[in-house]
């Protein structure tokens, strides 16, 4: 799996622009073949700061969307960040879920 992240810094008055992009690109995004999950977040402690997050099933499936023409208009949405954008592309071998608290948990006790 690879998870893709891309944080950026929106201009205020460009706000409704760039959401209207990104609502786009997410929808179209959940769509495409490979597409485990696909969000945008807003970051509560900062201002006008978005993230990206998507899951894609294997490297060619992330390939495909980013020479896609969705992904052609995130990267216009990125070249209006007032910050340079942190963009991460993390590969995932396993991955675990509530046992890895009760593991973490009983070991404590």
């Amino acid at each position: 799996m690879i998870q893709a992240t891309i944080r950026m810094t929106i201009p205020p008055q460009k706000s409704g622009e760039v959401l209207k992009i990104l609502r786009s690109v997410v929808e179209v995004c959940r769509d495409e073949p490979g597409c485990l999950s696909c969000h945008l977040y807003e970051d509560l402690q900062e201002k006008n700061v978005l993230m990206l997050a998507e899951l894609w099933r294997a490297e060619e499936d992330l390939d495909l969307h980013i020479r896609s023409e969705e992904y052609h208009n995130l990267l216009l949405v990125l070249e209006m960040s007032l910050k340079q954008p942190a963009i991460q592309f993390d590969t995932i071998s396993s991955s675990t879920g509530i046992e890895t608290i009760e593991k973490a948990r009983s070991l404590a006790r």
